[in-house]
């Protein structure tokens, strides 16, 4: 009998699809953009010097971010005018959310992980990463399990060499 000293990577020939979060949600530039400094008295909207603002303001500054716009003051504000922020922002970023700062991660999350085609996971051995560089909202983690459930075959929580078992198809 002849003994092999080949390292065999068990983790690489297992089949398992790694799924790392920081890969599928890009980081980029957060902005908050709080229009209660654009009403008058902090409390009402002039629509001719808010469209002044908006023709004015300075939207490249947004170009590849994600931006929550927003307004922290108990106003009332018409929903024309985060349309009309809408229009002025598309052309430098289409991630744009209606939303105050603290929720933004998770909004983030689930647009980004809306595009996840889960049929490409059917019956599949799936990790979802469990740590990394940056901080991921964990809405992500939430969504992107319940995303999986319905199709794959199990679902862990890790590295590929050490996880934590989430779910395993009866």
């Amino acid at each position: 009998m002849v003994e092999s000293n080949e390292i065999v990577n068990k983790v690489a020939n297992s089949g398992i699809i790694t799924l790392d979060l920081e890969e599928l949600i890009q980081e980029k530039p957060v902005f908050q953009l709080d229009i209660k400094d654009q009403l008058f008295q902090g409390l009402l909207l002039r629509e001719k010097d808010f469209r002044a603002w908006v023709k004015e303001h300075n939207w490249e500054q947004y170009k590849d971010a994600y931006v929550a716009v927003y307004c922290s003051s108990d106003a009332i504000v018409p929903t024309w005018a985060y349309m009309l922020i809408g229009t002025a922002i598309e052309p430098y970023t289409s991630d744009l959310f209606f939303t105050p700062p603290a929720t933004l991660p998770a909004l983030i999350a689930e647009r980004k992980l809306s595009n996840l085609n889960a049929d490409d996971f059917v019956d599949a051995r799936v990790v979802i990463k469990g740590c990394g560089d940056r901080e991921i909202d964990n809405q992500a983690y939430v969504k992107l399990t319940m995303l999986l459930l319905p199709v794959v075959k199990s679902l862990m929580y890790g590295e590929p060499c050490s996880t934590v078992p989430v779910y395993k198809k009866r």
